[in-house]
């Protein structure tokens, strides 16, 4: 209803209930005549002013408001009706609960449940995974040294597949994985055969490969394509060589599984004193996922690792430079997580690969392990040398 219906007095030519209008009486109202139609005999009483609430059922509920009558019509012809009469009569019918509920008093409400928290991947697969890794790592290690650096080679291969393969479906940059796949193998086995001067020989010839072969191709992109390549045979390949080297000593298989203990332990770690206790962010533009109390967590980890290794593992080693070794480890298994993570956010995607259920792909393994290995090996050589 609008406001007129119910606070404003009827106009002319409209019926009202205290009095006549301009076109004859009210019905119900006594017999025209000439008496009660004289200009002098219309007094008019004022319409009540009534709230302006809604009436029961409105226009539509005839059966509740002010019933149908079924006199005369009116002398302008117009039917009285239910309209008519919702505008003369004011509603004195109490209102509907449905239509205009009283206010209940607030229920008691029950508090949410707390929300587990997720530890973010399929922990059952990923530690299935690095246990079978693990396995196949230590028992090559310590059996066959050759048949460990097969394992190098054959992880750096595929290392270069999912970095070349994710390089081209995001960035159509086309480095050629066969001389990096070839090179990189090759480097390898330079590291463990020659040393550090085989692996900066074969280096050097992998980059000359990977310039040569895409000379083959239309020069558009060329210069993209060689830089990436030379990037990768640098980054998987070349770094790789040093685990190789360090297999080279007389507690060659005592050091190489130093490094992976105090890299696994490293991120071990920071995941789990990060995902219990992390707060503040490290690098949150980089990975938002990395707390600096996941790295404070990684620091006391792999300085206790790394004195008990040095302690226990290597020969001529001390607990205190096992401190310093668990030091440097934490640091650049970090860089290496952040520098892998500034790649995959360029382009665009979580994981480099689904090949390890739990863990992604090879080089989401790799990130951590590949800058480490460099810093291992010179740490090494600087407390017990290289012999």
């Amino acid at each position: 209803m609008s406001d007129s219906s119910w606070g404003a007095p009827p106009q002319a030519g409209q019926a009202g209930y205290w009095g006549p209008t301009a076109g004859g009486p009210v019905q119900g109202a006594a017999p025209a005549g000439p008496a009660y139609d004289a200009p002098e005999a219309q007094q008019t009483r004022p319409m009540p002013i009534v709230p302006d609430v809604p009436a029961h059922g409105g226009d539509q509920d005839d059966d509740r408001g002010v019933g149908r009558p079924s006199g005369p019509s009116f002398r302008d012809g117009t039917s009285y009706s239910t309209q008519h009469a919702s505008q003369s009569f004011p509603q004195t019918f109490p209102q509907s609960p449905s239509q205009n509920p009283e206010p209940m008093p607030d229920a008691p409400q029950q508090a949410p449940a707390p929300q587990k928290k997720s530890a973010g991947r399929d922990l059952g697969s990923a530690i299935g995974v690095g246990v079978g890794l693990g396995a196949v790592i230590i028992a090559s290690l310590f059996v066959v040294k050759a048949v460990f650096v097969g394992v190098v080679a054959v992880a750096v291969v595929v290392g270069l597949w999912e970095l070349t393969s994710r390089l081209q479906e995001r960035k159509d940059i086309k480095a050629p994985l066969v001389p990096l796949a070839v090179g990189g193998a090759a480097m390898v086995v330079a590291g463990y055969v020659r040393g550090a001067e085989g692996a900066w020989v074969a280096m050097a010839l992998t980059a000359l490969a990977v310039l040569v072969w895409r000379m083959t191709e239309p020069p558009e992109g060329y210069l993209k394509d060689v830089t990436a390549g030379v990037f990768a045979a640098f980054y998987v390949p070349f770094l790789a060589t040093f685990v190789t080297m360090m297999l080279t000593a007389d507690d060659g298989p005592w050091r190489v599984l130093t490094f992976l203990l105090l890299t696994v332990v490293s991120d071990t770690g920071a995941y789990a004193v990060g995902w219990r206790f992390g707060r503040k962010k490290l690098a949150p533009r980089i990975s938002p996922g990395k707390t600096r109390e996941g790295l404070l967590g990684a620091v006391l980890f792999a300085m206790v690792a790394g004195a008990l290794c040095m302690q226990f593992l290597i020969d001529d080693g001390r607990w205190w430079q096992g401190l310093l070794l668990g030091l440097a480890v934490a640091a650049s298994a970090t860089l290496g997580d952040l520098g892998e993570s500034m790649i995959k956010r360029d382009l665009g995607i979580k994981d480099m690969g689904t090949l390890l259920p739990g863990h992604g792909g090879i080089m989401d393994r790799l990130d951590s392990l590949l800058p480490t290995a460099p810093v291992v090996w010179l740490l090494m050589v600087v407390f017990v040398g290289s012999a």
